[in-house]
């Protein structure tokens, strides 16, 4: 009996040994396979993200700040630089000196032969006119000037002329404003004539004449 019971014993020694060792087998078995699968089931980081788009230039380039509008002396100033930069050099009808006296709104042009007072209170804008002017004579041909004629307002005068005596020029007309350059020196001035229509538009009605108007 006790032979049979150390026979059942030893059996299930045997029995527990086995178990254990497989066991440990198991579990060093999922130890291994732990990291494997872990390793294997990380994903991989995602892309970075595509950089910003560049904005998309277009054909309208930015549009600059309208320039400001010239003051009242900034204008006689101009006018007056052209006269007497482009004067005309005839020897009779030069632009000697130009003046402008604010209280009176009357710009003085000084020739050899006078001076002319052009009252600009007294002028339309609307009736400006552009054309060449022959100073010549008979006897001498001299280069064609660039002249800009302005008519006053109804019962109003444009200008005065006086000689060098300082005696009234009865044969001026009095109902038109005069200005004269040198044609050659004119065309060397880029938008010469629009730039001084303008300048002498905006001088005027801001005297006072009567503002440009649309008719058709």
């Amino acid at each position: 009996m006790k032979r049979v019971a150390g026979i059942c014993f030893g059996a299930l020694l045997l029995c527990l040994t086995a178990c254990s060792t497989q066991d440990v087998r198991n579990f060093l078995d999922k130890l291994t396979a732990r990291p494997a699968q872990s390793s294997e089931s990380v994903e991989p980081p995602p892309p970075p993200p595509p950089p910003p788009a560049k904005p998309v230039k277009t054909g309208h380039a930015k549009k600059s700040d309208p320039k400001p509008d010239l003051t009242d002396e900034e204008l006689v100033e101009y006018l007056r630089g052209k006269l007497l930069v482009d004067s005309p050099s005839d020897g009779f009808n030069d632009n000697l000196e130009v003046a402008y006296e604010p209280s009176t709104s009357v710009l003085t042009v000084t020739r050899p032969g006078g001076r002319c007072d052009h009252f600009l209170n007294a002028l339309d804008t609307n009736s400006m006119v552009w054309d060449i002017f022959d100073p010549g004579d008979t006897h001498n041909s001299r280069e064609g000037l660039l002249r800009l004629t302005v008519t006053s307002t109804r019962g109003k005068t444009a200008r005065t002329c006086y000689d060098k005596e300082n005696h009234l020029d009865e044969n001026a007309s009095s109902n038109r404003a005069r200005f004269l350059f040198s044609s050659s020196k004119a065309e060397q001035s880029p938008g010469f004539q629009d730039n001084m229509t303008k300048a002498l538009k905006k001088l005027i009605v801001i005297s006072g004449g009567a503002p440009e108007k649309k008719i058709f």
